[in-house]
């Protein structure tokens, strides 16, 4: 199922031209064995990508552990058919986005060892479209 909200003050939001600002304090994690999926750059991360991401760790843990995505899209992208002509409004939501700032947890993966968590959020990391590192906390 893919991520996006429930509702939204709007329907339609004006297109992202700005990559997210970087932050620059690193999030505390201070679980035992805790792997995280950080961004090491700024962008915007698909919905359809999140889920892909997902089902692969998923697949590769043999559903144990707990997996939590930190980021949900929220902004909504439209576009119009390529067939059609100029004006008549903006086109129907194709996508929902999530804006991800450089050095912000995507995912989280609690309660496994290193041995399977490291090679699952690498696949999990294929997915995406930004540059990515594990980070064991």
């Amino acid at each position: 199922m893919l991520l996006q909200p429930k509702k939204t003050k709007y329907r339609k939001y004006f297109k992202p031209r700005l990559l997210p600002k970087t932050t620059n304090k690193p999030k505390k994690l201070n679980e035992q064995n805790c792997f995280a999926l950080i961004s090491l750059a700024s962008g915007h991360i698909n919905g359809r990508q999140l889920e892909a991401a997902r089902q692969n760790i998923r697949r590769k843990i043999k559903r144990e552990g707990k997996l939590e995505i930190v980021l949900l899209p929220d902004k909504a992208i439209s576009n119009k058919p390529t067939s059609a002509r100029m004006g008549k409004g903006k086109g129907k939501v194709h996508h929902w986005i999530a804006p991800i700032p450089a050095g912000k947890p995507i995912l989280l993966l609690y309660g496994i060892d290193k041995e399977r968590g490291f090679p699952a959020l690498k696949a999990g990391a294929n997915k995406l479209p930004l540059k990515v590192k594990i980070q064991n906390v």
